[in-house]
């Protein structure tokens, strides 16, 4: 029997939706945002990545996330818990190596107020 390698490849819609699963597993996180923004909180209309974006650099997946955070989380252990839960999560499930977790704080969730 001859010896057969192979490979796995994994779309980036099903990384990318990996991504928002386990950014949404952390307490604190009200979700991901629909729309794509830029660093200077200007909606895109070019290349849009809905909040999440993944790049492969020479083998190993550099992952940006955009969380919409609940205004009674602390801001910075909810980026650090998502920053290791996207990389646990993104290695186990793929095996491929996570070198990068960039965690941007897009907005915060405020309750609406009840009339």
């Amino acid at each position: 029997m001859a010896n057969t390698s192979s490979a796995l490849s994994i779309n980036v819609d099903v990384l990318k939706k990996m991504t928002k699963m386990a950014a949404t597993e952390i307490d604190g996180v009200a979700g991901i945002p629909n729309k794509s923004i830029d660093l200077k909180g200007v909606v895109k209309s070019k290349n849009p990545f809905a909040g999440v974006k993944i790049e492969s650099v020479n083998g190993a997946l550099e992952i940006v996330v955009y969380i919409i955070v609940k205004k009674s989380a602390n801001v910075k252990t909810v980026a650090e818990e998502v920053q290791a839960n996207v990389k646990d999560k993104i290695q186990t499930m793929t095996g491929s190596a996570v070198t990068k977790v960039n965690v941007i704080i897009a907005d915060i969730e405020f309750d609406e107020p009840e009339e």
